[in-house]
């Protein structure tokens, strides 16, 4: 693969600040008067626009995914096909949190079935911890490819100066971050009484 190291860096500087202008929308900025489906598609690709100009046509989110999402209960039913701020918040956070982890698994984190207000005080937090997630993995992003963008600061082991590494180092961090979420999820529940002591004894180094 062949990658033109002034290119990546271009686009990590506009990627950069496009999410520290980010954010996902408060709850009290979200529409509670009811909407159709096709007014809810169109409000979330406003709400989540990940996506570069070239990948526009791809569709992280249909109809069809929605309807399996509540099909499959892992969001409240529409109210006579009209979707108010409460499913609007559970697919912000089903959207954004899917790619990195399986449906069922975020079903453990906002299951199915809460109070509005409970829905509110957990969505609220989200938008914070998105924030707070956003500006590290900027600063992070900014130490890796510190040799790619031209920092003369960023001399870390990790750091990489070729864009084929630093698509290798996203991708490894991706698979372990997300390891470690479904691992502590896992212990959700549990106590360090009822947890086996065998399964907490740090494996020793082999010679």
């Amino acid at each position: 693969m062949s990658y033109d190291n002034r290119l990546t860096a271009g686009k990590l500087r506009r990627w950069e600040k496009f999410l520290q202008d980010y954010r996902l929308p408060k709850w009290e900025d979200i529409p509670d008067f009811g909407l159709y489906m096709e007014q809810v598609l169109a409000l979330l690709r406003q709400y989540l626009d990940y996506l570069p100009p070239e990948l526009k046509e791809e569709q992280f989110i249909t109809a069809a995914t929605i309807n399996n999402y509540v099909r499959n209960r892992f969001m409240p039913e529409p109210c006579r096909k009209k979707y108010y701020r409460i499913h609007i918040a559970y697919l912000i956070m089903i959207c954004t949190l899917k790619q990195t982890l399986s449906i069922a698994t975020l079903q453990r984190m906002i299951p199915n079935g809460l109070s509005e207000q409970e829905v509110h005080t957990i969505y609220n937090a989200y938008v914070e911890r998105h924030r707070i997630a956003a500006e590290y993995f900027v600063q992070q992003v900014k130490l890796v490819a510190g040799p790619i963008l031209k920092h003369d600061d960023a001399e870390l082991e990790l750091s990489v100066s070729e864009t084929t590494d630093l698509i290798a180092s996203a991708a490894i961090i991706g698979g372990f971050s997300r390891l470690l979420a479904e691992k502590l999820l896992l212990l959700e529940g549990r106590t360090l009484e009822n947890y086996p002591a065998e399964a907490l004894e740090i494996p020793k180094k082999k010679e």
